[in-house]
């Protein structure tokens, strides 16, 4: 049964963008003009519902993401953090994130969304090399990437950027001079992606064409092994597989994701996992096309296209695909309680032991972990010892 008395994480997704972009898999999103009445309204709406739902919670963390969420005007911003406050009790540290692109019109917004109550922020740099930034589509340049990340930390109190590696060509060299510069800003939270290929994408047609050849798999591993080196070196370990920040400046909205907590989701396509005071778990949905989305809400109050409830044999293995990406990994104990199953049913053991061999996972008192060695091979791993 869900512990109503654990904190809730708000995932608002606006899915506006400026132009097209290259990771969308579709791209009806894209905008001249927006009416914010007709959306504020809207969003208003479908988050009374899921607060409805989930009275009487703590918020921990509220995530603004999707499309271009920092051109949403300030006073929609602060509207919806208002509303929010009023709904649910918020946590005394309570993390507001907003994500943003390095251009200058995003840039200008800062200090108005900082005075919005926006706490944290996370920019897409994704390179500072001019060739691996027209590679992936990004408008953006060297100058721009850095002008936004100091403005940010002059406006919030913590600030995240992402780098994307394993980009045509790229030596280790290149990798460790793009690691450099980016420690050198001192945020507490670095985001370090590689680059995967993945259906229906822009990159995966290149691919097809011939156009582009991905990493190697054992160049990629080098490319990682420098990533965690340098990045623990610099007091910023790993606490997931992509995701690195000192001690305490841990993305809290993603730990929610990844510990398998309760989160709501609101806005176009937004997912959520939450339970009720009934005892049931569910999967949450809304409609993906921001038209079906408006039509839902005006129609029914809210923008839901599905809301399933979880077996435990889906919550379990859910939780730990998601779970085992953290260095903590997962206690099978507090798990077995939650779920109400045995880790045998949860897991291979014997492919646990088996690995654990070769010092790839290691189970310590019921604490289940992806080794260093491990993390290198993760996705093959999870679909050995997952049920």
């Amino acid at each position: 049964m869900p512990d109503m008395n654990t904190p809730l994480a708000l995932y608002i997704h606006w899915p506006f963008c400026v132009s097209k972009c290259p990771y969308c898999d579709f791209n009806s999103h894209v905008r001249d003009g927006v009416d914010i009445d007709l959306w504020r309204e809207a969003l208003l709406a479908d988050m009374a519902y899921e607060a409805d739902i989930t009275s009487g919670r703590t918020l921990s963390s509220l995530f603004f993401g999707g499309g271009t969420p920092s051109l949403m005007p300030p006073a929609l911003v602060e509207g919806l953090i208002s509303a929010a406050a009023r709904h649910w009790s918020f946590a005394p540290d309570i993390e507001i994130t907003l994500e943003a692109n390095p251009n200058s019109v995003e840039v200008e917004r800062f200090a108005d969304l900082a005075s919005a109550g926006v706490n944290r922020v996370s920019i897409g740099v994704q390179s500072f090399e001019p060739e691996p930034l027209r590679f992936l589509g990004r408008a953006h340049d060297r100058d721009e990437a850095t002008r936004a990340i100091h403005v940010a930390q002059e406006h919030f109190g913590r600030v995240n950027f992402d780098l994307i590696y394993a980009l045509p060509g790229q030596s280790v060299e290149e990798w460790d001079r793009q690691l450099t510069h980016g420690l050198s800003f001192g945020t507490g939270h670095l985001s370090l992606y590689q680059l995967t290929i993945e259906p229906g994408t822009r990159f995966e047609t290149l691919v097809r064409q011939g156009q582009f050849t991905p990493a190697e798999p054992d160049h990629a591993a080098d490319l990682y092994e420098r990533t965690q080196l340098r990045m623990a070196a610099a007091g910023l370990p790993a606490y997931e597989t992509s995701n690195h920040a000192r001690p305490g400046e841990e993305s809290r909205h993603n730990l929610t994701y990844w510990r398998y907590g309760d989160y709501v989701g609101i806005g176009p396509g937004a997912h959520g996992r939450r339970g009720d005071a009934s005892g049931i778990s569910c999967a949450t949905q809304r409609h993906r096309k921001p038209e079906n989305w408006l039509d839902a809400v005006n129609r029914n109050g809210h923008g839901l296209q599905s809301e399933s409830p979880l077996a435990p044999e889906e919550r379990a293995r859910e939780a730990l695909m998601m779970g085992l990406r953290l260095a903590e990994g997962v206690d099978l104990r507090t798990l077995e309680k939650r779920i109400s199953r045995p880790a045998a049913a949860m897991v291979d053991l014997e492919a646990i032991d088996r690995l654990a061999l070769h010092d790839l996972v290691t189970r310590d008192a019921g604490q289940l972990r992806i080794t260093a060695q491990g993390a290198l091979l993760l996705d093959a791993i999870l679909g050995e010892i997952v049920l």
